[in-house]
């Protein structure tokens, strides 16, 4: 089954305490932030993102593009994130397919769960974003806390107080 999550960007900006505070001084660093943390969890979970960000009272006609092998939407003037994550999820939808849609406005997750997606909340995302990366650091220690010289256990006491006493110039 493939699976697609849809988030909010800027509901989960301001959902996330790191990220909202980091909202307040550096809103494009905040997106940036997102855009990173999404990106990784795009390609451990093996899900494909869609990252909206509401342009409302921007004129223009929108933007896509895919950053880290993650696509970012911008919507266009006059439509709201909501308004493109409800189309997106029509979209998408279809058999042997499951849509999730991560965003806090319970408005929204009304919505599209009437259109048949699933709908996650901010903090569920933020706790499995967490997860995963527990999950990497948990993959990625052993290999390197592994011992660095493989033929050390392979070698009888003999063999390697000889090779101690040959390295220490005896």
């Amino acid at each position: 089954m493939e699976e697609f999550l849809i988030v909010d960007g800027y509901n989960i900006i301001g959902a996330w305490p790191e990220l909202n505070k980091l909202k307040d001084t550096d809103l494009e660093g905040a997106r940036d932030k997102l855009i990173h943390m999404l990106a990784e969890y795009q390609s451990y979970s093996g899900m494909k993102v869609y990252l909206v960000f509401d342009a409302y009272m921007v004129p223009g006609l929108g933007k896509k593009y895919v950053q880290s092998k993650l696509n970012v939407l911008y919507t266009k003037e006059k439509e709201t994130a909501d308004e493109r994550i409800e189309r997106l999820v029509t979209n998408l939808m279809g058999r042997r397919k499951q849509i999730y849609v991560a965003t806090s406005d319970m408005i929204e997750q009304h919505v599209i769960f009437g259109k048949g997606a699933l709908r996650l909340p901010a903090g569920e995302l933020l706790i499995k974003i967490k997860q995963n990366r527990k999950e990497v650091r948990d993959r990625i220690q052993p290999e390197t806390t592994a011992k660095r010289n493989p033929f050390e256990g392979k070698l009888s006491n003999e063999l390697k107080a000889q090779f101690e006493r040959w390295r220490r110039g005896e």
